[in-house]
């Protein structure tokens, strides 16, 4: 298994600690100060980006163990940048609104692969053999052997 140096994994601890509090300082006063009728869809993204600042902070003790949160922090914004942002910018209709998110979410695009460990990211997760799933409830039982089972 790869492993990753010191430096690296300061690097990480710093990105996960500038999203927690870079974005948290954004996304918490409009958690808990947001008014009774706030659009349904406004709610779930602050709750979700709420959710995402407290998991950054589990980052900053876990790095290797909250990769995943990076890549979905890369991954997200990526998307949003080719579907939402650069079609807004190359017609000319970005909003005061829309331009903030851009810079933000290109920050995100730029630093996160520059800190991520590739080839652990790529060693783990896509050439280790995936996980085998254990019997659930759902699994049909075994049949029964021996005595009073008919064929």
């Amino acid at each position: 298994m790869e492993s990753i140096s010191t430096l690296r994994l300061y690097l990480l601890r710093g990105v996960y600690l500038l999203i927690a509090l870079a974005m948290g300082a954004q996304i918490w006063p409009l958690i808990l100060n947001h008014p009774a009728n706030l659009e349904h869809m406004r709610g779930v993204t602050r709750s979700f980006l709420g959710a995402l600042t407290l998991l950054c902070l589990l980052g900053v003790r876990y790095p290797v163990k909250m990769l995943p949160l990076l890549i979905f922090e890369f991954v997200w914004k990526t998307i949003w940048v080719l579907s939402f942002g650069l079609p807004l910018w190359l017609t000319h209709q970005l909003t005061a609104d829309t331009r903030e998110t851009l810079v933000a979410c290109l920050w995100g695009v730029v630093i996160v692969p520059l800190v991520l460990p590739w080839r652990y990211v790529i060693q783990k997760y896509v050439r280790e053999p995936a996980d085998r799933s254990p019997p659930g409830p759902t699994s049909v039982p075994p049949l029964p052997t021996g005595e009073g089972v008919r064929g």
